[in-house]
């Protein structure tokens, strides 16, 4: 079988046999859980960071890490909130180190899809909600902020979102309440 053959295969396999192939030395699969995972983690970082400048440095320097790193994976099913991790290490420092808070300024990467027929004046609205959102989660604290981009943007279960913030599950499921009400009362007016 050549390298060509196997790939569908390879590209059809759920996380957790790409993650175990990958901490085995299999740069194939490495490959691809880099393809599967980086636009999550872009858009992830994105929402951590302010800008873009650094975003695409940070997932790199975090693929990088994940590399080194693979074979202390306990779960290998769980590799893509174990990337969210490293990601959100990496972002926080990198935070830290520029300013003295997290900073959601910018809607880039947040992206609706567009839709059939959509004029100019539906991509303006639609841009203006955004906008509005990005305020909103701009006025969440930080932890509030932390938990719904990782369940909302990230997909990640409460058990990873408690695991990577280091908190017990009932802490994030009021953390995301307050958050989704808050989001909620400020994006009324786009029902």
């Amino acid at each position: 079988m050549t390298g060509h053959e196997g790939r569908p295969a390879l590209d059809d396999a759920d996380d957790r046999t790409i993650a175990g192939r990958a901490s085995d030395g299999d740069v194939e699969a490495f490959a691809v859980l880099v393809r599967r995972c980086t636009p999550l983690l872009r858009a992830y970082a994105r929402r951590i960071l302010s800008g873009t400048a650094s975003v695409d440095d940070i997932v790199q320097d975090s693929f990088i890490t994940a590399w080194q790193r693979l074979p202390e994976l306990d779960d290998p099913g769980r590799v893509r909130g174990w990337l969210m991790r490293i990601v959100s290490r990496n972002a926080i420092d990198e935070v830290r180190a520029t300013r003295p808070h997290l900073d959601l300024d910018g809607v880039e990467g947040l992206e609706l899809p567009s839709r059939p027929g959509d004029g100019p004046a539906q991509r303006t609205e639609r841009r203006a909600e955004l906008t509005a959102l990005a305020d909103a989660l701009q006025e969440l604290p930080d932890a509030q902020r932390e938990c719904w981009v990782l369940r909302e943007i990230g997909g990640c279960s409460y058990d990873e979102i408690a695991e990577q913030l280091e908190q017990p599950v009932s802490t994030v499921r009021g953390l995301l309440a307050r958050a989704r009400k808050h989001i909620i009362v400020r994006m009324e007016e786009w029902r």
